[in-house]
Protein backbone atom coordinates (compact mmCIF):
# COMPACT_ATOMS: atom_id res chain seq x y z
CA UNK A 1 0.00 0.00 0.00
CA UNK A 2 1.42 3.32 -0.81
CA UNK A 3 1.18 6.06 1.54
CA UNK A 4 -1.14 7.74 3.09
CA UNK A 5 -2.03 11.66 2.16
CA UNK A 6 -2.02 13.71 5.04
CA UNK A 7 -5.39 15.31 6.22
CA UNK A 8 -5.45 18.53 4.48
CA UNK A 9 -7.91 20.26 2.26
CA UNK A 10 -6.16 22.72 -0.34
CA UNK A 11 -9.21 23.75 -2.24
CA UNK A 12 -10.40 25.48 0.94
CA UNK A 13 -7.04 26.40 1.51
CA UNK A 14 -7.48 28.91 -1.40
CA UNK A 15 -10.71 29.82 -1.14
CA UNK A 16 -9.36 31.17 2.42
CA UNK A 17 -7.31 33.28 0.52
CA UNK A 18 -9.05 34.44 -2.33
CA UNK A 19 -11.84 35.86 0.38
CA UNK A 20 -9.28 37.82 2.38
CA UNK A 21 -7.86 39.52 -0.82
CA UNK A 22 -11.98 40.58 -1.44
CA UNK A 23 -12.57 41.74 2.11
CA UNK A 24 -9.63 43.38 4.52
CA UNK A 25 -12.26 42.93 7.20
CA UNK A 26 -11.64 39.41 7.35
CA UNK A 27 -8.30 39.30 7.40
CA UNK A 28 -8.21 41.24 10.12
CA UNK A 29 -10.81 38.79 11.97
CA UNK A 30 -8.96 35.70 11.20
CA UNK A 31 -5.62 36.82 12.09
CA UNK A 32 -6.50 36.80 15.84
CA UNK A 33 -6.10 32.47 15.25
CA UNK A 34 -5.17 31.35 11.57
CA UNK A 35 -1.22 31.33 10.70
CA UNK A 36 0.48 30.58 8.11
CA UNK A 37 1.94 26.86 9.07
CA UNK A 38 -1.91 25.37 9.26
CA UNK A 39 -1.66 25.71 5.45
CA UNK A 40 -0.71 22.47 3.70
CA UNK A 41 0.59 23.36 0.61
CA UNK A 42 4.03 25.66 1.16
CA UNK A 43 2.90 28.28 -1.72
CA UNK A 44 -0.31 28.87 0.26
CA UNK A 45 1.68 29.16 3.19
CA UNK A 46 3.50 31.86 1.49
CA UNK A 47 0.41 33.89 0.52
CA UNK A 48 -0.99 34.03 4.13
CA UNK A 49 2.62 35.04 5.31
CA UNK A 50 2.50 37.99 3.17
CA UNK A 51 -1.34 38.77 4.08
CA UNK A 52 0.06 38.70 7.42
CA UNK A 53 3.04 40.94 6.90
CA UNK A 54 0.51 43.69 5.45
CA UNK A 55 -1.83 43.09 8.42
CA UNK A 56 1.18 43.64 11.05
CA UNK A 57 1.94 47.31 9.28
CA UNK A 58 -1.48 48.26 8.56
CA UNK A 59 -1.89 48.21 5.09
CA UNK A 60 -4.60 47.34 2.58
CA UNK A 61 -5.20 43.46 1.88
CA UNK A 62 -5.60 43.38 -2.25
CA UNK A 63 -4.66 41.34 -5.25
CA UNK A 64 -2.33 44.20 -5.38
CA UNK A 65 -0.60 45.05 -2.34
CA UNK A 66 -0.31 40.62 -1.59
CA UNK A 67 1.85 41.17 -5.43
CA UNK A 68 3.80 43.72 -4.08
CA UNK A 69 4.64 41.95 -0.72
CA UNK A 70 5.12 38.96 -2.11
CA UNK A 71 7.33 40.30 -4.58
CA UNK A 72 9.29 42.15 -1.51
CA UNK A 73 10.15 38.66 0.28
CA UNK A 74 10.94 37.38 -3.22
CA UNK A 75 8.70 34.37 -2.94
CA UNK A 76 6.43 35.70 -5.86
CA UNK A 77 7.47 33.45 -8.44
CA UNK A 78 7.97 30.28 -6.33
CA UNK A 79 3.98 30.63 -5.44
CA UNK A 80 3.12 30.39 -9.36
CA UNK A 81 3.32 34.17 -9.81
CA UNK A 82 0.47 36.67 -10.39
CA UNK A 83 -1.75 33.99 -12.39
CA UNK A 84 -1.69 32.29 -9.10
CA UNK A 85 -2.95 34.59 -7.40
CA UNK A 86 -5.39 35.89 -9.80
CA UNK A 87 -6.94 32.54 -9.48
CA UNK A 88 -7.28 32.53 -5.62
CA UNK A 89 -9.63 35.63 -5.95
CA UNK A 90 -11.46 33.97 -8.71
CA UNK A 91 -12.20 30.67 -7.00
CA UNK A 92 -15.14 33.01 -4.59
CA UNK A 93 -17.26 35.56 -5.14
CA UNK A 94 -17.15 36.91 -1.54
CA UNK A 95 -15.92 36.02 1.65
CA UNK A 96 -19.09 35.24 3.72
CA UNK A 97 -18.11 31.31 4.69
CA UNK A 98 -14.58 32.50 5.02
CA UNK A 99 -14.80 31.73 8.50
CA UNK A 100 -16.03 28.06 8.08
CA UNK A 101 -13.71 27.41 5.41
CA UNK A 102 -10.41 29.07 8.07
CA UNK A 103 -11.85 26.11 10.65
CA UNK A 104 -11.44 23.39 8.57
CA UNK A 105 -8.19 24.38 7.69
CA UNK A 106 -7.18 24.42 11.39
CA UNK A 107 -8.52 21.31 12.18
CA UNK A 108 -7.11 19.64 9.23
CA UNK A 109 -3.60 21.41 10.29
CA UNK A 110 -4.57 19.67 13.90
CA UNK A 111 -4.80 16.14 12.51
CA UNK A 112 -1.61 16.57 10.79
CA UNK A 113 0.11 17.54 14.20
CA UNK A 114 -1.49 14.79 16.00
CA UNK A 115 -0.52 12.48 13.83
CA UNK A 116 3.18 13.49 13.78
CA UNK A 117 2.65 13.43 17.50
CA UNK A 118 1.79 10.09 17.51
CA UNK A 119 4.96 9.21 14.87
CA UNK A 120 7.63 11.16 17.49
CA UNK A 121 5.95 9.29 20.11
CA UNK A 122 5.83 5.83 18.64
CA UNK A 123 9.40 6.50 17.29
CA UNK A 124 10.95 7.06 21.08
CA UNK A 125 9.27 4.26 22.73
CA UNK A 126 10.79 1.46 19.95
CA UNK A 127 14.03 3.54 20.86
CA UNK A 128 13.95 2.55 24.27
CA UNK A 129 16.28 5.07 25.97
CA UNK A 130 13.74 7.65 27.43
CA UNK A 131 12.08 6.83 31.21
CA UNK A 132 8.32 5.97 29.93
CA UNK A 133 7.24 8.03 33.04
CA UNK A 134 8.58 10.71 30.83
CA UNK A 135 7.47 9.71 27.41
CA UNK A 136 3.57 9.89 28.85
CA UNK A 137 4.33 12.88 29.92
CA UNK A 138 5.56 14.60 27.48
CA UNK A 139 3.15 13.30 25.36
CA UNK A 140 0.13 14.61 27.47
CA UNK A 141 1.51 17.83 27.37
CA UNK A 142 2.34 17.75 23.60
CA UNK A 143 -1.43 16.52 23.10
CA UNK A 144 -3.34 18.97 26.04
CA UNK A 145 -1.32 21.96 24.29
CA UNK A 146 -3.09 20.98 20.71
CA UNK A 147 -6.43 20.76 22.91
CA UNK A 148 -5.54 23.91 24.35
CA UNK A 149 -5.09 25.43 20.52
CA UNK A 150 -8.37 24.13 19.08
CA UNK A 151 -10.33 25.31 22.37
CA UNK A 152 -10.20 28.74 21.61
CA UNK A 153 -13.68 30.40 20.99
CA UNK A 154 -14.43 33.61 19.29
CA UNK A 155 -15.77 36.70 20.97
CA UNK A 156 -19.67 37.27 20.60
CA UNK A 157 -21.87 39.97 21.05
CA UNK A 158 -23.38 41.70 24.32
CA UNK A 159 -27.04 41.03 22.61
CA UNK A 160 -26.37 37.62 22.46
CA UNK A 161 -24.85 37.12 25.61
CA UNK A 162 -27.83 38.63 27.23
CA UNK A 163 -29.82 36.88 26.03
CA UNK A 164 -28.48 34.02 27.44
CA UNK A 165 -28.27 35.71 30.74
CA UNK A 166 -32.12 36.91 30.67
CA UNK A 167 -33.03 32.81 30.29
CA UNK A 168 -30.79 32.07 33.26
CA UNK A 169 -32.65 34.52 35.19
CA UNK A 170 -35.90 33.31 34.09
CA UNK A 171 -35.41 30.11 34.97
CA UNK A 172 -33.53 30.57 38.22
CA UNK A 173 -37.20 32.46 38.71
CA UNK A 174 -39.14 29.02 37.84
CA UNK A 175 -37.26 26.89 40.30
CA UNK A 176 -39.13 25.83 43.43
CA UNK A 177 -35.94 26.87 45.65
CA UNK A 178 -35.20 30.27 43.92
CA UNK A 179 -31.40 29.56 43.14
CA UNK A 180 -29.65 30.38 40.18
CA UNK A 181 -26.92 27.05 41.13
CA UNK A 182 -27.18 23.92 42.03
CA UNK A 183 -28.71 23.11 45.58
CA UNK A 184 -25.86 21.60 47.92
CA UNK A 185 -27.99 20.62 50.65
CA UNK A 186 -26.58 23.53 52.84
CA UNK A 187 -29.28 26.11 53.03
CA UNK A 188 -27.20 29.02 54.34
CA UNK A 189 -24.23 27.96 51.92
CA UNK A 190 -27.75 28.06 49.66
CA UNK A 191 -28.43 31.23 50.50
CA UNK A 192 -25.30 33.42 50.18
CA UNK A 193 -24.03 31.79 46.98
CA UNK A 194 -27.09 31.13 44.84
CA UNK A 195 -25.60 27.48 44.80
CA UNK A 196 -22.76 26.25 42.49
CA UNK A 197 -23.05 28.25 39.42
CA UNK A 198 -22.21 26.59 36.23
CA UNK A 199 -18.63 27.16 35.18
CA UNK A 200 -17.57 27.66 38.27
CA UNK A 201 -14.54 26.01 40.09
CA UNK A 202 -14.81 26.57 43.89
CA UNK A 203 -12.01 25.65 45.94
CA UNK A 204 -12.83 24.07 49.32
CA UNK A 205 -9.29 23.75 51.76
CA UNK A 206 -8.32 22.45 54.94
CA UNK A 207 -5.66 21.68 57.09
CA UNK A 208 -5.64 17.69 57.59
CA UNK A 209 -8.26 16.56 60.29
CA UNK A 210 -10.72 19.25 59.85
CA UNK A 211 -13.18 17.45 57.42
CA UNK A 212 -13.13 18.12 53.96
CA UNK A 213 -13.92 14.84 52.47
CA UNK A 214 -16.41 14.56 54.99
CA UNK A 215 -17.75 17.93 54.13
CA UNK A 216 -18.00 17.07 50.01
CA UNK A 217 -19.14 13.82 50.98
CA UNK A 218 -22.34 14.81 53.23
CA UNK A 219 -22.93 17.68 50.37
CA UNK A 220 -22.49 15.45 47.18
CA UNK A 221 -25.31 13.05 49.48
CA UNK A 222 -27.43 15.59 49.76
CA UNK A 223 -27.52 16.54 46.10
CA UNK A 224 -27.80 13.60 44.84
CA UNK A 225 -30.89 12.35 47.29
CA UNK A 226 -32.48 15.75 47.74
CA UNK A 227 -31.96 16.91 44.31
CA UNK A 228 -31.51 14.46 41.96
CA UNK A 229 -28.30 16.15 41.12
CA UNK A 230 -25.78 13.57 38.79
CA UNK A 231 -22.19 13.61 40.64
CA UNK A 232 -18.54 12.53 39.54
CA UNK A 233 -16.51 12.31 42.43
CA UNK A 234 -12.70 11.37 42.14
CA UNK A 235 -10.76 10.49 45.24
CA UNK A 236 -7.19 10.62 45.02
CA UNK A 237 -6.77 9.92 48.55
CA UNK A 238 -9.14 7.08 49.40
CA UNK A 239 -10.48 4.34 47.73
CA UNK A 240 -14.40 4.01 46.29
CA UNK A 241 -15.26 1.23 49.09
CA UNK A 242 -13.81 3.71 52.43
CA UNK A 243 -16.05 6.34 50.62
CA UNK A 244 -19.05 4.69 50.54
CA UNK A 245 -18.39 2.69 54.10
CA UNK A 246 -18.21 6.80 55.62
CA UNK A 247 -21.87 7.62 53.45
CA UNK A 248 -23.47 4.49 54.99
CA UNK A 249 -22.05 5.07 58.93
CA UNK A 250 -23.70 8.82 58.36
CA UNK A 251 -27.05 7.33 56.57
CA UNK A 252 -27.19 4.80 59.23
CA UNK A 253 -26.64 6.37 62.33
CA UNK A 254 -24.81 3.77 63.53
CA UNK A 255 -21.17 3.20 64.89
CA UNK A 256 -18.29 3.36 62.97
CA UNK A 257 -16.31 1.07 64.74
CA UNK A 258 -19.26 -1.61 64.97
CA UNK A 259 -20.38 -1.27 61.22
CA UNK A 260 -16.97 -1.92 60.10
CA UNK A 261 -16.27 -5.26 62.82
CA UNK A 262 -19.75 -6.21 61.38
CA UNK A 263 -21.00 -6.77 65.32
CA UNK A 264 -24.57 -5.35 64.43
CA UNK A 265 -28.00 -6.47 66.56
CA UNK A 266 -30.18 -7.77 64.19
CA UNK A 267 -32.49 -4.19 64.19
CA UNK A 268 -28.84 -2.36 63.32
CA UNK A 269 -28.70 -4.64 59.52
CA UNK A 270 -31.67 -4.13 59.28
CA UNK A 271 -30.93 0.26 59.54
CA UNK A 272 -27.66 -0.74 57.80
CA UNK A 273 -29.92 -2.29 54.95
CA UNK A 274 -32.22 0.57 54.44
CA UNK A 275 -29.14 2.79 54.13
CA UNK A 276 -27.91 1.00 51.50
CA UNK A 277 -31.10 0.68 49.45
CA UNK A 278 -31.22 4.49 50.05
CA UNK A 279 -27.54 5.12 48.92
CA UNK A 280 -27.87 2.71 45.82
CA UNK A 281 -29.96 5.52 44.16
CA UNK A 282 -27.80 7.99 44.30
CA UNK A 283 -26.37 9.26 40.85
CA UNK A 284 -23.03 9.34 41.94
CA UNK A 285 -20.09 8.06 40.16
CA UNK A 286 -16.86 6.86 42.12
CA UNK A 287 -13.09 7.37 40.67
CA UNK A 288 -10.41 6.75 42.62
CA UNK A 289 -8.02 6.31 40.23
CA UNK A 290 -4.35 7.36 42.07
CA UNK A 291 -2.32 10.53 40.58
CA UNK A 292 -4.96 11.18 38.40
CA UNK A 293 -3.43 13.57 35.51
CA UNK A 294 -5.45 16.18 34.23
CA UNK A 295 -5.78 14.85 30.98
CA UNK A 296 -6.99 11.89 31.54
CA UNK A 297 -9.46 13.89 33.79
CA UNK A 298 -10.52 15.99 31.38
CA UNK A 299 -11.20 12.88 29.31
CA UNK A 300 -13.46 11.25 31.81
CA UNK A 301 -15.32 14.23 32.62
CA UNK A 302 -16.17 14.82 29.09
CA UNK A 303 -17.39 10.82 29.10
CA UNK A 304 -19.04 11.51 31.87
CA UNK A 305 -20.95 14.51 31.03
CA UNK A 306 -22.03 13.04 27.63
CA UNK A 307 -23.16 9.78 29.17
CA UNK A 308 -24.61 10.39 32.80
CA UNK A 309 -25.33 14.42 32.41
CA UNK A 310 -22.86 15.20 35.08
CA UNK A 311 -23.91 18.39 36.70
CA UNK A 312 -20.95 18.43 39.55
CA UNK A 313 -17.26 17.25 39.68
CA UNK A 314 -15.61 16.57 42.90
CA UNK A 315 -12.19 16.09 43.00
CA UNK A 316 -10.45 15.41 46.45
CA UNK A 317 -7.95 16.87 46.33
CA UNK A 318 -6.27 19.38 44.05
CA UNK A 319 -2.70 18.92 45.33
CA UNK A 320 -2.57 15.25 44.52
CA UNK A 321 -3.26 15.50 40.60
CA UNK A 322 -0.55 15.65 37.83
CA UNK A 323 0.35 17.52 35.10
CA UNK A 324 2.98 17.58 32.34
CA UNK A 325 5.34 20.65 32.75
CA UNK A 326 8.67 21.71 32.16
CA UNK A 327 11.09 19.44 34.19
CA UNK A 328 13.35 22.40 35.06
CA UNK A 329 10.06 23.91 37.06
CA UNK A 330 8.60 23.49 40.12
CA UNK A 331 5.75 22.05 41.65
CA UNK A 332 4.00 25.42 41.97
CA UNK A 333 3.94 25.52 38.47
CA UNK A 334 2.32 21.96 37.73
CA UNK A 335 -0.05 23.44 40.46
CA UNK A 336 -0.84 26.18 38.73
CA UNK A 337 -1.69 24.36 35.60
CA UNK A 338 -3.87 22.05 37.05
CA UNK A 339 -5.79 25.00 38.47
CA UNK A 340 -6.14 26.91 35.33
CA UNK A 341 -6.89 23.40 33.94
CA UNK A 342 -9.87 22.76 36.03
CA UNK A 343 -11.44 26.24 35.39
CA UNK A 344 -11.35 25.97 31.31
CA UNK A 345 -12.53 22.37 32.02
CA UNK A 346 -15.26 23.39 34.35
CA UNK A 347 -16.15 26.68 31.44
CA UNK A 348 -16.03 23.84 28.74
CA UNK A 349 -18.66 21.26 30.56
CA UNK A 350 -20.50 24.18 31.87
CA UNK A 351 -20.80 22.89 35.00
CA UNK A 352 -19.03 23.33 38.48
CA UNK A 353 -16.44 21.61 39.71
CA UNK A 354 -15.78 21.53 43.37
CA UNK A 355 -11.93 21.04 43.91
CA UNK A 356 -10.47 19.87 47.82
CA UNK A 357 -7.17 21.87 48.31
CA UNK A 358 -5.23 21.43 51.42
CA UNK A 359 -3.52 24.52 53.33
CA UNK A 360 0.14 24.97 54.47
CA UNK A 361 1.04 25.40 58.32
CA UNK A 362 0.80 28.67 58.41
CA UNK A 363 -2.48 29.18 60.76
CA UNK A 364 -1.65 27.10 63.15
CA UNK A 365 1.77 28.84 64.09
CA UNK A 366 -0.20 32.44 64.38
CA UNK A 367 -0.70 33.44 68.11
CA UNK A 368 -3.87 34.42 67.17
CA UNK A 369 -6.45 32.49 69.42
CA UNK A 370 -9.02 31.47 66.55
CA UNK A 371 -6.09 30.96 63.89
CA UNK A 372 -9.08 31.34 60.95
CA UNK A 373 -7.27 30.30 57.97
CA UNK A 374 -6.90 33.22 55.18
CA UNK A 375 -6.39 32.94 51.71
CA UNK A 376 -2.71 33.27 51.43
CA UNK A 377 -2.79 29.61 53.50
CA UNK A 378 -3.60 28.03 50.91
CA UNK A 379 -0.78 25.34 49.14
CA UNK A 380 0.63 26.61 46.46
CA UNK A 381 -1.58 29.30 46.41
CA UNK A 382 -0.56 31.47 43.57
CA UNK A 383 -2.88 30.11 40.71
CA UNK A 384 -5.47 28.83 42.83
CA UNK A 385 -6.47 31.70 44.62
CA UNK A 386 -6.91 33.44 41.15
CA UNK A 387 -8.60 30.84 38.82
CA UNK A 388 -11.43 29.56 42.00
CA UNK A 389 -14.32 31.84 41.51
CA UNK A 390 -15.00 30.59 45.49
CA UNK A 391 -12.50 29.82 47.78
CA UNK A 392 -13.72 28.49 51.35
CA UNK A 393 -12.30 27.31 54.47
CA UNK A 394 -13.42 24.64 56.59
CA UNK A 395 -12.44 25.71 60.20
CA UNK A 396 -12.84 23.94 63.78
CA UNK A 397 -11.50 25.95 66.95
CA UNK A 398 -12.10 22.70 68.97
CA UNK A 399 -9.54 21.17 67.05
CA UNK A 400 -6.81 23.30 68.44
CA UNK A 401 -7.97 23.16 72.19
CA UNK A 402 -10.51 26.56 72.17
CA UNK A 403 -13.33 25.62 74.45
CA UNK A 404 -15.56 28.45 73.83
CA UNK A 405 -16.48 30.82 70.98
CA UNK A 406 -16.22 35.14 72.74
CA UNK A 407 -19.70 35.02 73.24
CA UNK A 408 -19.23 31.90 75.39
CA UNK A 409 -21.11 29.10 73.23
CA UNK A 410 -18.98 25.73 73.26
CA UNK A 411 -16.79 24.79 70.47
CA UNK A 412 -17.40 21.49 70.49
CA UNK A 413 -19.07 19.72 67.52
CA UNK A 414 -18.88 22.87 65.85
CA UNK A 415 -17.37 23.84 62.30
CA UNK A 416 -16.84 26.79 60.49
CA UNK A 417 -17.25 27.11 56.77
CA UNK A 418 -15.13 30.44 55.79
CA UNK A 419 -15.53 31.81 52.05
CA UNK A 420 -13.19 34.35 52.11
CA UNK A 421 -13.24 34.56 47.92
CA UNK A 422 -16.65 34.59 46.04
CA UNK A 423 -16.39 36.47 42.79
CA UNK A 424 -20.62 36.66 42.28
CA UNK A 425 -21.34 37.66 45.82
CA UNK A 426 -20.92 37.96 49.21
CA UNK A 427 -17.85 36.56 51.62
CA UNK A 428 -18.75 35.45 55.12
CA UNK A 429 -18.51 32.70 57.84
CA UNK A 430 -21.18 29.87 57.80
CA UNK A 431 -21.32 28.03 61.05
CA UNK A 432 -22.33 24.16 60.48
CA UNK A 433 -22.26 21.14 63.23
CA UNK A 434 -19.72 18.55 62.45
CA UNK A 435 -20.41 14.69 64.02
CA UNK A 436 -17.19 13.27 64.10
CA UNK A 437 -18.36 9.20 64.94
CA UNK A 438 -20.57 9.79 61.88
CA UNK A 439 -17.90 12.37 60.03
CA UNK A 440 -21.18 14.06 58.86
CA UNK A 441 -21.86 17.75 58.24
CA UNK A 442 -25.41 18.91 58.98
CA UNK A 443 -27.06 22.84 59.07
CA UNK A 444 -27.80 24.23 62.29
CA UNK A 445 -30.69 26.55 63.38
CA UNK A 446 -28.10 28.74 65.14
CA UNK A 447 -27.55 31.54 62.94
CA UNK A 448 -25.62 33.43 65.93
CA UNK A 449 -22.56 35.17 64.72
CA UNK A 450 -20.26 33.96 67.47
CA UNK A 451 -17.33 35.99 67.40
CA UNK A 452 -19.52 38.99 67.82
CA UNK A 453 -17.98 39.82 71.70
CA UNK A 454 -15.09 42.01 71.88
CA UNK A 455 -11.23 40.41 71.76
CA UNK A 456 -9.52 38.62 69.06
CA UNK A 457 -10.58 37.68 65.96
CA UNK A 458 -13.68 39.58 66.73
CA UNK A 459 -16.19 41.98 65.37
CA UNK A 460 -15.43 44.57 67.50
CA UNK A 461 -17.20 48.25 68.03
CA UNK A 462 -18.00 50.70 65.14
CA UNK A 463 -14.66 51.72 63.90
CA UNK A 464 -14.22 55.09 61.98
CA UNK A 465 -16.55 55.30 58.19
CA UNK A 466 -19.14 53.36 59.99
CA UNK A 467 -17.54 49.63 59.81
CA UNK A 468 -16.30 47.18 62.33
CA UNK A 469 -13.38 45.67 62.20
CA UNK A 470 -13.24 42.17 62.74
CA UNK A 471 -9.22 42.16 63.83
CA UNK A 472 -6.28 39.19 64.05
CA UNK A 473 -2.55 39.94 64.22
CA UNK A 474 -2.53 38.60 60.66
CA UNK A 475 -5.06 40.41 59.07
CA UNK A 476 -7.72 43.06 59.52
CA UNK A 477 -11.47 42.61 57.97
CA UNK A 478 -14.45 44.99 57.71
CA UNK A 479 -18.16 44.80 57.83
CA UNK A 480 -21.06 46.84 58.00
CA UNK A 481 -21.69 48.62 61.22
CA UNK A 482 -24.58 50.77 62.18
CA UNK A 483 -24.71 53.50 60.27
CA UNK A 484 -23.44 52.03 56.78
CA UNK A 485 -25.79 51.83 55.07
CA UNK A 486 -28.82 50.97 57.71
CA UNK A 487 -27.05 47.48 58.48
CA UNK A 488 -26.74 46.53 62.58
CA UNK A 489 -24.12 44.39 63.43
CA UNK A 490 -27.11 43.27 66.02
CA UNK A 491 -28.96 41.97 62.66
CA UNK A 492 -26.17 39.87 61.39
CA UNK A 493 -27.34 37.17 63.88
CA UNK A 494 -31.09 37.57 63.40
CA UNK A 495 -32.46 34.64 62.52
CA UNK A 496 -34.51 36.07 59.74
CA UNK A 497 -31.50 37.01 58.25
CA UNK A 498 -29.07 36.10 56.14
CA UNK A 499 -27.51 33.11 58.28
CA UNK A 500 -23.80 34.26 58.18
CA UNK A 501 -21.64 37.43 58.85
CA UNK A 502 -20.11 39.45 56.42
CA UNK A 503 -16.29 39.76 56.62
CA UNK A 504 -14.89 41.34 53.87
CA UNK A 505 -10.95 43.11 53.11
CA UNK A 506 -7.39 43.08 51.40
CA UNK A 507 -7.66 39.24 51.92
CA UNK A 508 -10.74 38.03 50.60
CA UNK A 509 -10.97 40.15 47.56
CA UNK A 510 -12.81 38.51 45.01
CA UNK A 511 -11.92 40.11 42.20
Amino acid sequence: MGAKMPPCAPDIERAVLGALMLQRDLALDLHEFLKPEHFYDPNNQAVYQAITELILRNQAVDLLTVRQQLTDMELLEQVGGAPYLASLTGMVASGVHAVEHAKIVIQKYLQRELIRLCAEVQANAYDGQADVDDLIEEAEQRVFELHEFGAKKESESAELVLKRVMENIEKAKELDQGLSGLPTGFDNLDEMTQGWQKGDLIIIAARPSMGKTAFVLTMARNMALKHKASIAFFSLEMPNEQLLMRLLVAESKLDSKMVRAGKLRDDEWVRLSDAVNTLAGMRIRFDDTQALGIGELRSKARRLKSKYGVDLIIIDYLQLMTAPYNKQGNREQEVNKISNSLKALAKELDIPIVALAQMNRASESRTEKFKRPILSDLRESGAIEQDADIVAFIHRPEYYGIPTYNDGTSTAGMAELIIRKNRNGETGTLFLQFVPHLTQFNDIGDRKDHYQEAGEDTLDTPGAGGFATLQSKANTYTAPALGAGGISLSSLGNPNGAGHFPVSGEDDNPF
